[in-house]
This record gives C-alpha cells, sequence and structure tokens, in this order.
C-alpha cells in the first residue's frame, strides 16, 4: 500500500503552498485518493472544523499565524485518515503559548487510534508521548515509556490510492498560471501570433478561391463540359498560345455530335459556332462591321441584359458596345425591337464567295460582351437561325465546339475521361481555371507555411516559460511529492499547464482572426463587392489543436524536469 494512504507527515516549517487557500492546502492531498469530489469537500471541512480552522477555509497561508498554519499542516496529515502522522519538530517555529495548543491537539488525535511519531530536540515535547526513543550517533541510546498507550483502535477504512485526475491536474495548473497572469497572458499572445497568421492566410486563399469560382459559375454552368475537335496539325505551343479555344478547332460532323451525344451521363448537347471576320451589319443604310459573332448557349446570364430578351429564332442579341456604334450611348437602348440585315462572307463550291444574308429583329441588349461565352462578341443569335440561313444559301453549317451537359455535377470529370477517349478534348477553359485555383491554394499554404516559423518561436518561449516555472515551483514540487503525488502526477500538472497556455495562445488567435476577418473584409466589400477574408469552423479548430499540439510538444522537457526532482532537495530549496 502506498505511504499516502497510510502515513501523514507534518513539516516543521509547514510547507503550505502558498497560493492556495486553506481548504486547497487541505484537498489537495486528497486529490489522489479514490474519493468523490463530494467525499473530499465534506471531510476536509470535517477536518478543519476538528483542527479549529472551519472560519478559515478560504484564507491563504500569508493570512494566518504560525499556529494557525501549523494546523493547517496537520489537517492536511489527517486527509487521507492514516494510520501514522510524522510530526518534524511540529513546535519548532512556534511561540510557547501556541506550541502547548498544538501538542495538546497531537494528544487529542492519538487518542483516536491515530500512531504520531514526533522528531524532536524539546524534552516538553517529548514528554508528552507515551514513549521516549533517544537516538545518539545514529543508534538507539536510550527507549523508555512514559505511560500507557491509548488503547483506542482505530477503524480500518478502506481506501485506495490513484493518480492525479486530469480534472485536478487542470484546475492545479489554472491556479498555478494565475499567479503569473501577466506574463503567461504575454506569453500566450506572443505564441497566438504565428496560429492568427496561419488561420489568415488560409482564409484569405479560401476566399480569393470562393470568390474565383463564383466568377466563372456566373458564366459557365457547373455540368457543362465544352467539347472541341483539335486541328491535328496545330501544335501543342500553337494550342497554348490560342486565345480562344474555339480558334484553330475543326468543326463536328453529325457522326461526331452523335458520339458525344450518347455518351453516358451527357444530358444533352448544344452545338456552338462563332464566325470571326466575315461579317457586316446593315442598319438604317448604314453598313456596320461586326468582328466576331457567336451562337446563343445556356452560358449566356440573362441576369446580364440590360434591356429586352434572349433572342429566338430570326432575332439578335446585341452587346452593349456594338448597339452603341449604331445608335448612341444614350439611345442605344431604343434599338430593342428594330431591324437589321446581317451579311456573312462564305466561301460555297469551287472556292466561289457567297454571302449569307438573313434579316434580324433586335431582341434584347447584353451587356457582359467581355465576359460572355465568345470573347469580344458583338451579337449573338441561336444556332438554328443561323443553320437555316446557310442553308438557303446551299451551305452547311457545322460546330467548332459543343457544349455537353451532364445530369449531375458529380458526372462532370467522369464525362471530360470519356471525351478524351472519344478522340475529343475539353476546352482548356475549365482545366486553366482548376489550375489557377490550384495556385491560389498552393500560395495560400506557402504563406501559412511561412508565418508557421512563428510557431517554433512560440514553442521555444512556452518551453522557457515552463522550465523557469519548474524552477519557481521547486518546493511546491517536493511538497507535492512529499503528500504523495507521484512522477507521472507531477508531469501531468506540467502537461495540463501546457495545454493551457496552447488554448489560451489558440483562443486569442482565433478571436485576432474573427475581428481582423470583419475589419478587411468591410475593406475588399467596398473595393471587390465581396468578402475575401473566409475563415471556417475547420480552420479555427486546426489553430486551437495546432497551438494545443505545439505547447504539449514544448511542455514535455520541463515537465519531465519536474517530475525527475528529488522530494527532499526541493523541500530545502529556497
Amino acid at each position: 500500500m502506498p505511504r499516502k494512504e497510510k502515513i501523514g507527515f507534518v513539516f516543521q516549517s509547514f510547507n503550505l503552498i502558498p497560493h492556495l487557500s486553506v481548504f486547497e492546502n487541505v484537498m489537495i492531498a486528497m486529490q489522489m485518493m479514490d474519493k468523490s469530489v463530494k467525499e473530499r469537500t465534506k471531510h476536509a471541512l470535517e477536518i478543519l472544523a476538528e483542527v479549529g480552522l472551519q472560519d478559515h477555509a478560504k484564507k491563504r497561508p500569508n493570512q494566518l499565524s504560525g499556529g494557525q498554519k501549523q494546523r493547517v499542516a496537520i489537517a492536511r496529515a489527517l486527509a487521507n485518515d492514516p494510520e501514522i502522522i510524522l510530526a518534524d519538530e511540529p513546535t519548532g517555529a512556534l511561540d510557547q503559548e501556541t506550541s502547548g495548543q498544538i501538542l495538546e491537539l497531537l494528544d487529542s488525535i492519538a487518542k483516536k487510534g491515530v500512531l504520531i511519531i514526533t522528531v524532536t530536540h524539546s524534552q516538553k515535547v517529548a514528554d508528552f508521548g507515551s514513549r521516549i526513543i533517544t537516538v545518539e550517533d545514529g543508534s538507539i541510546k536510550e527507549d523508555q515509556s512514559l505511560k500507557e498507550r491509548y488503547t483506542t483502535v482505530k477503524e480500518t477504512v478502506q481506501k485506495k490510492g490513484k493518480n492525479l485526475s486530469m480534472i485536478d491536474s487542470f484546475k492545479l495548473a489554472m491556479k498555478n498560471m494565475q499567479l503569473k497572469a501577466r506574463r503567461n497572458i504575454l506569453v500566450a499572445l506572443g505564441g497566438s501570433i504565428g496560429i492568427f497568421s496561419v488561420i489568415l492566410m488560409l482564409s484569405l486563399g479560401n476566399g480569393v478561391t470562393d470568390y474565383m469560382n463564383n466568377e466563372i459559375n456566373t458564366n459557365l454552368n457547373p455540368l457543362l463540359v465544352d467539347v472541341v475537335k483539335q486541328n491535328e496539325e496545330e501544335t501543342t505551343q500553337e494550342k497554348e498560345l490560342r486565345p480562344n479555344p474555339q480558334t484553330g478547332s475543326e468543326s463536328f460532323s453529325d457522326e461526331d455530335i452523335a458520339k458525344v451525344s450518347n455518351l453516358e451521363n451527357v444530358e444533352r448537347v448544344e452545338k456552338v459556332t462563332t464566325i470571326r471576320g466575315k461579317t457586316n451589319v446593315v442598319y438604317n443604310e448604314e453598313n456596320y462591321e461586326l468582328a466576331s459573332m457567336g451562337t446563343i448557349t445556356d452560358t449566356i446570364n440573362e441576369d446580364n441584359i440590360e434591356k429586352g430578351t434572349l433572342p429566338s429564332k430570326n432575332e439578335v442579341l446585341l452587346t452593349t458596345s456594338f448597339a452603341q456604334s449604331l445608335s448612341s450611348e444614350e439611345t442605344y437602348e431604343s434599338l430593342v425591337g428594330e431591324s437589321v440585315t446581317l451579311f456573312i462572307n462564305e466561301m460555297g463550291e469551287n472556292n466561289q464567295p457567297v454571302i449569307v444574308e438573313r434579316e434580324l429583329v433586335i431582341s434584347g441588349i447584353y451587356a457582359q460582351e467581355d465576359m460572355g461565352p465568345v470573347e469580344g462578341a458583338g451579337a449573338y443569335v441561336s444556332y438554328t437561325t443561323l443553320e437555316d440561313a446557310y442553308s438557303e444559301q446551299k451551305l452547311l453549317l457545322q460546330p467548332v465546339q459543343l457544349n455537353a451537359y451532364a445530369k449531375k455535377q458529380e458526372d462532370v470529370e467522369k464525362i471530360k475521361a470519356d471525351v478524351e477517349k472519344a478522340g475529343f478534348v475539353s476546352s482548356p477553359i475549365a482545366s486553366m481555371m482548376e489550375q489557377v485555383t490550384t495556385y491560389v491554394n498552393m500560395a495560400s499554404w506557402l504563406l501559412a507555411g511561412i508565418a508557421a516559423i512563428s510557431l517554433l518561436v512560440s514553442g521555444i518561449m512556452i518551453l522557457v516559460v515552463l522550465y523557469i516555472s519548474v524552477v519557481e515551483r521547486t518546493r511546491e514540487i517536493g511538497i507535492l511529492r512529499a503528500i504523495g503525488a507521484r512522477k507521472k502526477d507531477i508531469r501531468r500538472i506540467f502537461f495540463s499547464e501546457s495545454a493551457l497556455m496552447g488554448l489560451l495562445s489558440g483562443g486569442i488567435a482565433v478571436a485576432g482572426a474573427q475581428l481582423i476577418s470583419i475589419l478587411l473584409n468591410n475593406l475588399t466589400s467596398k473595393s471587390f463587392g465581396t468578402e475575401l477574408i473566409q475563415p471556417t469552423n475547420e480552420y479555427m479548430l486546426f489553430g486551437i489543436g495546432a497551438s494545443i499540439l505545439i505547447s504539449v510538444i514544448a511542455g514535455l522537457l520541463p515537465s519531465s524536469k519536474a517530475a525527475k526532482l528529488d522530494p527532499m532537495e526541493s523541500l530545502r530549496y529556497e
């Protein structure tokens, strides 16, 4: 059975833990016994009443007289109902009157069946005992009985020792941290800078990525897989430099269209073509060159139509800039409902020039020509309108791009792979945007990694502070060991303290990141119309977890040093 379950100690110099109250000094011995909090509290109050200190339970040791301090020490020795109390000069630091009171108290305890062994140089103290053993030069010189021993037999109580619980170790750690609250807060603040920086960098990357994806999804349907048929003679470098995915692409045959339409998970296929550099529009007998014209697709957002509607058959949607060139900046919206004549210069059989002509009604004005499906386009018509116009001149219009729409978003990657297997390629735009997103994420993690270097500094700070704490609390460690704390209990206290330091650092970092996010988002909302700093719960938990982990690792060496301290040497430490 461990000594803490059978033996209580009373020291000459009291050896109370100064930052704990009287009640807590008594309770600390019981925290290493298998008793509930309710049982411990009740027993501690009973013992304090027995030694006459029930009215001083909340006081600190520095608020007590010498005799009261010794009574606390006796109460602590009685906390675990020991069979033996070892008292080392229990009255050595007390005046004559107080010494008598303490001896009377010890005598009353002995009457209840507790064996009290007192080491003393005082004959007066020795005469209070029932048996005196005189030791000189390490040998027993005399053994005499003064009076009959008390016959009361102490009732044996079934007791079970245990390690200091995590809850109790955290409570002790909290008390210890409060002693040096200002220093610990400053250390935690310093440690939080690295965590704060990491969270902020990750949140910025998350916000920028979401912003880019939102901008892309505004103009690109997430179910869309745009398919092109590459010109085999085009070099890889030419493909990379080509500003528009359709330029340099071969047209699709009916067989190609059927092949794409029949791919698994493809719900429907949309034909797309673009006509560049051979189109004119006549309005009010004025001829206007149309640099580029595209066909209507689902990627055109109706929200970006300034006036009017999307075009149906034999209608045309003009972009704002082209509409203004036909009219003026003040009156261009009045073009909606007006008629224009479209002319396309093509080559027919035997390379004979053919003019495709069609009268069209302006259905609306589109405000996003630079962000539409065809960069720089001045007008959009339906594919069937263009197909019919070509057919009248016995020309075959073939699409240069197919828009394949997936049934579900999770099918998109599978369709892209099937497109490659079928001998076609997906437009590089989506892949390029995925690469940009990947680069943004890489940059975010790189910046977060650079910021994380400061975590090493914070870990070293915590290591140094805990080492200092071990030195400052050497005597306290000796007291804990003397009253029964094991090495693992001491280690657990310092582990708890380092974990609390990490939790405090992480909490400060998360609060700081939230505050800075709000301030920066106010600025980015005004500048970009969106909030670019987007901290997530995952980032917050990661920050707190990383902070605690670093602190616990930093506490390994100091806690090990504290656990290895010799109890006797520690009690002598001043």
